[in-house]
């Protein structure tokens, strides 16, 4: 068992990588899915960290979990189902690194894990669990996704949401941002874009749109904003934040990169997230603004996530990038 858990999708990125002679392009094969790479993160800065989901009895299901091993993240909740496959992803990367997705995931794997499969006291012990909202395009993760992060947080976890808008896997916009706001009132801390914060409450200002967060229990909302940096909004404080001036090659994988650094703090404080002060706040923006501005460095996801000792070296000479 582990004491930091990611629940979701795990999946292969298919990222570029240049073309064939002839012109034609070539993708190498990555492991991604955004609660796979905060686990990972997780465990690469020595955290005890685990993965709930499912692959497919595939030949991509096995290297995800034989990936997942290597790095150190426990894989006792990972199954593996007979009936669907493992969801692919390809990656398109613009010239300033961001990304355009096609999925391949009908329904996929990662959407039929069920309540009854996770083991219960891994539930009961851990200190975070890190959920995102696409296992809820089919069932049955649909139903498990809240019945697993409510257990988990009925027995004293810290429940932290990543709504990770993905409008090619939603029927519709209207489907998806009804059932990404079904999941806030199950989060302590949620992570967003300027762009879901806004889809979920409907407000353009950063403090308005947390202050409806708060309404529903959410006791930190922390607002990614590329390279502006960060907010992070308490029901007492504001923090922003400048991240880092490094050289971007692919955006890949940096979110959940900053998700896993900025969480792991918040876990090493020992604390509620209530509980957490401003100093504490901002050391974990900090940390984990730097830990995603070196992912952003290389190629890939979970290939691309630092250990503590790159993200100590980010922070100590690398300058801020000035918005």
């Amino acid at each position: 068992m582990a004491d930091f858990y990611a629940l979701g999708e795990l999946l292969i990125d298919f990222t570029p990588t240049g073309k064939t002679p002839a012109g034609i392009p070539i993708f190498e094969q990555n492991p991604g899915g955004a609660p796979a790479n905060v686990a990972v993160q997780a465990a690469r800065l020595g955290v005890s960290a685990g993965f709930i989901g499912k692959v497919g009895q595939d030949m991509f299901g096995t290297f995800l979990r034989d990936t997942l091993v290597k790095q150190n993240v426990d894989v006792e909740n990972l199954h593996f189902s007979n009936d669907t496959a493992t969801s692919l992803a390809f990656v398109q990367l613009s010239e300033s690194g961001d990304r355009d997705f096609s999925f391949y995931r009908n329904p996929g794997a990662d959407t039929q894990i069920t309540f009854d499969e996770v083991n219960k006291d891994a539930l009961a012990n851990a200190k975070v669990l890190c959920f995102g909202s696409l296992l809820l395009t089919a069932e049955p993760g649909r139903t498990a996704v809240p019945q697993i992060v409510s257990y988990a947080r009925e027995h004293g976890a810290i429940t932290a949401y990543d709504p990770n808008w993905r409008a090619p896997l939603w029927p519709n916009a209207e489907a998806g941002i009804h059932a990404m706001k079904s999941l806030l009132p199950l989060a302590d801390v949620v992570k967003a874009s300027d762009e879901e914060l806004e889809m979920l409450t409907g407000c353009t200002e950063i403090e308005a749109g947390a202050r409806e967060f708060f309404k529903l229990g959410v006791q930190a909302a922390v607002i990614t904003r590329g390279a502006k940096g960060c907010v992070v909004c308490t029901p007492k404080t504001t923090l922003t934040l400048n991240t880092y001036d490094t050289k971007v090659v692919d955006t890949t994988g940096s979110g959940d990169s900053f998700f896993g650094a900025f969480l792991t703090k918040l876990m090493e404080t020992g604390k509620p997230v209530s509980e957490i002060n401003e100093a504490e706040l901002r050391d974990a923006a900090d940390f984990a603004n730097a830990a995603g501005s070196v992912c952003a460095t290389k190629k890939g996801a979970i290939p691309a996530l630092a250990d503590r000792e790159l993200i100590e070296t980010c922070r100590a000479s690398i300058p801020l990038l000035k918005p």
